[in-house]
């Protein structure tokens, strides 16, 4: 069929073949079909074939009737491999557009495996969340089952079906917990030949971004080296750590940030880093 031959059920199978066969008893003939000729076409390099059927009336498909057929084949490979080059640019450019705000993103096709990751999406993955196999796999046991009914629910559902929106919630081992958004596939990406299903979106995937010094001094009126330390803190570093990089002592780092929780008019870390986060978005 690949080789650009139209075949038939006479090509395949012999009379008594058929007429044992469970796809013609169970599927075709209660439907009226008995007859079928499949045209082999690609679209880019996956390999298709479309089928016609006909009914016991209409006959079997005859060397005129394959001979005619045959010129579909370049013409549906054209069609095919344009529509999901299309598809593909589609998604680029919407993961694209996604990765320069920073947000990771993937696409799935309609098996559930990963057609598409933008960099954002790559820069934040770890063992924790990961795409291996062409496969989105979590740690996190509660997360995978809800993840796992998504996969099923996209393979068994026709392309035109809604997907749940609920968001899932992924929590991490040690980074602060992702939630996963299902969002759908319209356009051109949304072809049978690409099988483009859902785009699916982090958040706190990646860490925020460090908010700079100068800027929490001039909102909070802070020093110099109180911004410094607020600053490593906003980005999610213990007290001591941020001694550490600073080159501070302990007793310094806990007095700079008192005076930090007086000016800012917080009384805990977790307080502080919510107005710091509020200043990079």
């Amino acid at each position: 069929m690949m080789a650009g031959d139209v075949v038939s059920d006479q090509d395949i199978l012999t009379p008594e073949q058929i007429r044992a066969d469970p796809m013609y008893n169970e599927i075709l003939y209660p439907f009226g079909f008995k007859w079928f000729a499949g045209i082999g076409f690609r679209a880019g390099a996956a390999a298709w074939a479309l089928t016609i059927q006909r009914t016991g009336r209409e006959g079997p498909f005859e060397a005129l009737d394959k001979h005619l057929l045959a010129r579909l084949a370049p013409r549906l490979t054209e069609t095919a491999s344009l529509a999901t080059a299309i598809g593909r640019v589609v998604i680029s450019s919407t993961t694209d557009a996604l990765n320069h705000v920073q947000k990771p993103a993937i696409v799935l096709s309609n098996q559930g495996l990963v057609l598409n990751m933008n960099a954002a999406a790559e820069a934040g993955f770890d063992e924790d969340i990961r795409v291996r196999n062409r496969q989105l796999m979590v740690r996190d046991k509660q997360a995978l089952a809800k993840l796992e009914q998504l996969v099923d629910l996209i393979r068994a559902t026709p392309d035109s079906a809604a997907l749940p929106a609920e968001p899932i919630l992924i929590r991490r081992t040690i980074k602060p917990p992702v939630t996963l958004r299902v969002l759908p596939i319209d356009g051109a990406a949304r072809n049978v030949f690409l099988g483009a299903r859902a785009l699916l979106v982090f958040s706190n995937l990646l860490p925020a971004p460090a908010p700079e010094p100068t800027l929490i001094a001039q909102a909070f009126g802070l020093t110099p080296a109180e911004s410094r330390l607020a600053a490593l803190i906003g980005s999610g570093l213990s007290v001591d750590v941020a001694a550490a990089q600073l080159r501070i002592s302990r007793e310094t780092a806990r007095n700079h940030l008192k005076s930090t929780f007086s000016k800012t008019g917080t009384h805990r870390q977790q307080e502080l880093i919510s107005i710091i986060i509020q200043l990079t978005r």
